[in-house]
């Protein structure tokens, strides 16, 4: 019976561990993420807005020139905040079993510190379109902070 127990005591106990790298990819949305990259690597001269909304996803902005030429406008920001903890100290947990009942014993000193750190990005695409809604041009803007 104690070796159920303390079986069942240590599966749970390793059940409940995930690294920070794998909590994060869990809670990111990297849906429709409009990167550098994927501006660099599919935005091209003459595409269709089709094109480019399929490539980018939709504007955050649609606006026109004094041409009255469309305009499209990505303007993104992205805040990414992590968090480092350590904890260490020395835990007991004594179990006691007899007839019907069941008994513990627990105790231990513990510590922990920590850290975190914030970042923001920004990304700033403009797509401007000719008069047969083709882009003409494009150029974009990043930074970090």
């Amino acid at each position: 019976m104690f070796r159920i127990i303390a079986l069942g005591v240590i599966i749970l106990s390793l059940t409940g561990c995930v690294t920070a790298s794998e909590h994060r990819d869990r809670v990111r949305d990297n849906s429709n993420r409009v990167t550098v990259g994927t501006v660099q690597k599919e935005i091209k001269v003459g595409m269709s807005g089709a094109e480019v909304a399929a490539a980018l996803g939709s504007p955050n902005i649609v606006s026109t020139d004094e041409k009255r030429r469309e305009v499209w406008i990505y303007d993104k920001l992205s805040t990414e905040t992590a968090y480092s903890t350590s904890s260490g100290g020395v835990s007991s947990l004594i179990l006691g079993f007899g007839g019907s009942t069941v008994g513990g014993v627990g105790g231990g000193y513990n510590e922990s510190s920590g850290a975190s750190s914030k970042s923001q990005r920004t990304l700033t695409v403009i797509i401007k379109f000719n008069k047969e809604s083709r882009v003409r041009d494009f150029a974009y803007h990043t930074s970090r902070f």
